[in-house]
């Protein structure tokens, strides 16, 4: 009979989280070479980042364990918050996982206004818990245990008001997960309403604006008794040396990061002015297209450009794409390219 009965019952009602097509994957089904493949799919930052960062890494010390001390301090005076209030994690979709642990199991409901990022329902299944998926902050169930809010919203680019968080957070008694993995291209954050709220928490990255993606280094601000939960879930050393060494490195190099953020705003600015693009927040755009979006992201790809087919996002239909802002020459290849296949046939 072998041993795949004693699966999780849950794993039957999982969708796989989905990282797109790789390189290697566009290189094998197109011929292109991987130099040639402009990937515009993941919301990287195409500057990388600090050197600092990188001279941080190449030093860490392999040998021990790593401490979180120095980068949860580091994480802290770039908040302006307390050093007791932060917790750190393997990326932020790490933080998320020990979250939903702490907050979701079977019996359960998480509620997920859509379309947003996938990884929150995939995570709240994986405790047993039922997604309720809706439009509406303000009918939230009174049932629910955890809500999750993207601000600025992947794939959207959109920001929630500040009125309506206010009124979220005090008309619910669900505790509310506030993701703002891309708050630095939006100029606003709320980690400091964690000392007014028990009931917020509020997460970041350093993967996006920082450009830490393949560290895997995230952290959040939250509510001490949150903590204290938290530091008793999470891996004791569950983020490695060099992780924590370039997040501190690049946290101390705030300089960089703002001149890179202030290229990709401008960037979204201009591109967006040649697209039906939503207002965007973040280091992305939100494209309604023509055609049929799997057909074009198909056919982008040919040309050798990745970007991301929302169609299977709650929520999104199948004539929306979301572009990541890579460098202005990627950017022109991928306007260039979106007017040949955009423009080829139409499929409404």
């Amino acid at each position: 009979m072998g041993h795949r009965h004693l699966l999780v019952d849950t794993l039957q009602s999982l969708t796989p989280d989905d990282p797109g097509i790789s390189m290697m994957d566009v290189e094998r089904l197109y011929g292109i070479p991987a130099e040639r493949i402009i990937f515009l799919s993941r919301n990287e930052n195409p500057y990388g980042p600090s050197p600092e960062v990188v001279r941080a890494v190449s030093s860490a010390d392999l040998r021990r364990y790593p401490s979180q001390d120095e980068f949860l301090s580091a994480a802290a005076e770039y908040l302006g918050v307390s050093e007791d209030l932060v917790i750190a994690g393997a990326g932020l979709d790490g933080i998320i996982d020990t979250v939903s642990r702490l907050f979701l199991e079977r019996g359960r409901s998480v509620f997920i206004p859509v379309p947003t990022y996938t990884y929150y329902e995939l995570a709240a299944r994986l405790c047993g818990a039922k997604p309720v998926l809706g439009r509406n902050l303000r009918e939230i169930p009174k049932d629910t245990s955890l809500t999750f809010i993207c601000s600025p919203n992947n794939p959207t680019g959109g920001l929630i008001d500040d009125e309506l968080l206010r009124e979220v957070l005090e008309g619910t008694d669900s505790m509310v997960f506030l993701d703002e993995a891309y708050a630095e291209f939006a100029g606003v954050g709320h980690a400091e309403w964690v000392e007014r709220y028990e009931n917020l928490i509020v997460g970041r990255t350093l993967s996006k604006a920082f450009g830490l993606a393949g560290l895997r280094i995230g952290y959040a601000v939250a509510p001490e008794w949150v903590v204290e939960q938290y530091t008793r879930a999470a891996p004791v050393f569950g983020i490695s040396a060099p992780a924590i060494a370039g997040g501190v490195a690049a946290l101390r190099d705030t300089d960089h990061m703002r001149r890179i953020v202030e290229k990709i705003v401008a960037e979204r600015e201009r591109v967006a002015r040649y697209l039906r693009a939503s207002p965007s927040h973040a280091n992305f755009l939100y494209v309604e297209t023509e055609r049929n979006s799997s057909a074009l992201v198909e056919d982008l790809l040919k040309e050798g450009i990745s970007v991301k087919d929302c169609s299977g996002i709650p929520g999104s239909d199948n004539h929306h794409i979301r572009v990541t802002m890579g460098t202005p020459e990627q950017n022109d290849a991928f306007l260039e390219a979106y007017r040949r296949v955009e423009g080829s046939r139409s499929s409404r």
